[in-house]
């Protein structure tokens, strides 16, 4: 019991001697220190938006929300690939689609973990059971989850949840889905 009185006293006294003045005006020291946060911060990003205006674009993402009925306008053609000896869906996306090409955006759907050793998790518009993987639905229906370092945690199939990030568009990568979800983050609407 003494011990936690002699620490209460030491947080106390710890406490009172703070410069509280330093918290609404900071010192020189104080704002150097942050400058130099955040270039440390731009130096690990090649990003040219971050690098130009650091603050509003790491704290201020807006988001809407995309649905998987826009992400339906697309064609798919039956294109040959030589180098596997097999054919493919090659997509055309369509103008709404190509619209939001890298727009910041929420969608929400069933987790489908691919390959967890290899941090591969696709979002889909339907449970695993009638997904694009079992033959139920088409390319359109799902989202390759592509996280900024790695997934924060290994997600179960079905999970239906909602994720956040960049669009971006893939009609040329074969060991890509067509629609990917850069940066994406668990997010709440």
């Amino acid at each position: 019991m003494r011990s936690v009185w002699i620490a209460g006293i030491m947080g106390l006294i710890a406490l009172t001697s703070l410069n509280w003045s330093s918290m609404c005006h900071p010192s020189p020291k104080g704002e150097a220190m942050k400058s130099q946060i955040q270039q440390i911060a731009l130096a690990k990003s090649n990003d040219p938006i971050i690098m130009d205006n650091p603050i509003p674009v790491l704290l201020e993402k807006d988001y809407s929300e995309l649905t998987w009925q826009r992400l339906s306008d697309v064609e798919f053609k039956d294109v040959f690939l030589e180098e596997l000896q097999a054919y493919y869906w090659k997509p055309t996306f369509g103008p709404e689609v190509i619209s939001a090409e890298g727009d910041n955006f929420y969608i929400t759907g069933y987790v489908i973990p691919v390959d967890t050793d290899e941090d591969f998790y696709v979002l889909s518009r339907y449970p695993f059971a009638n997904c694009f993987f079992c033959g139920g639905a088409g390319p359109e229906t799902v989202v390759d989850l592509q996280f900024p370092n790695k997934a924060p945690r290994e997600y179960v199939t079905d999970e239906r949840l909602t994720f956040a990030g960049t669009l971006k568009l893939n009609a040329d990568d074969i060991y890509q889905m067509n629609y990917i979800i850069k940066d994406a983050m668990e997010y709440t609407p």
